[in-house]
């Protein structure tokens, strides 16, 4: 392991000698490539940040369905619960005796287990189908991202810099500036 490390560091050293040589012997033209180099290289993330833009829109619109759909529940789950328990105490004021009023209410136990049940498998449906729409959002993130950088970034085209040359003066309009 240290030995990589250092044959990495090693490596990164000679790079950066030859960098420095380079910038040394050519500075304008080190950095006029560097300069191109930035430019190629933010340009090409363009489509990711629109990607992942997209994504968190996408998101944001699973992670509010999720909690509509949950909050529905909730209120279902708990009109529910308090209709069985109004049910319960009608019942047990009806009831002519402790036996009756036991009876009474182990009968109502299976519905009240149904009812939990299917409560509790329409919550893991709705986190189903959360995960499988999540899924498919970071899938696409990923796709995208994996794809912008594979592909070949369009390289910069240079613009040609036009050098000014020096004019001389003609001699009438030298002695026009010298009087």
């Amino acid at each position: 392991m240290n030995a990589h490390v250092n044959e990495s560091r090693s490596d990164r050293r000679l790079d950066l000698v030859e960098v420095m040589a380079r910038f040394r012997d050519e500075p304008i033209e080190t950095l006029r490539e560097a300069a191109v180099t930035s430019a190629d290289g933010i340009k090409s993330l363009k489509a990711p940040i629109r990607a992942f833009a997209h994504s968190g829109v996408n998101l944001a619109t699973i992670s509010q369905h999720t909690l509509q759909s949950l909050i529905e529940l909730e209120s279902e789950v708990i009109t529910s619960a308090l209709t069985a328990a109004a049910m319960r105490l009608e019942r047990a004021a009806q009831a002519e005796g402790v036996v009756d009023l036991v009876f009474d209410q182990v009968e109502m136990l299976g519905a009240t287990r149904d009812r939990i049940v299917d409560h509790a498998t329409r919550a893991v449906e709705i986190f189903k189908v959360t995960r499988r729409d999540l899924r498919g959002v970071a899938r696409h993130a990923y796709e995208i991202a994996v794809k912008t950088t594979n592909e070949q970034v369009p390289e910069v085209k240079r613009a040609k810099r036009k050098v000014k040359r020096a004019v001389r003066k003609t001699t009438a309009r030298a002695r026009k500036a010298a009087a």
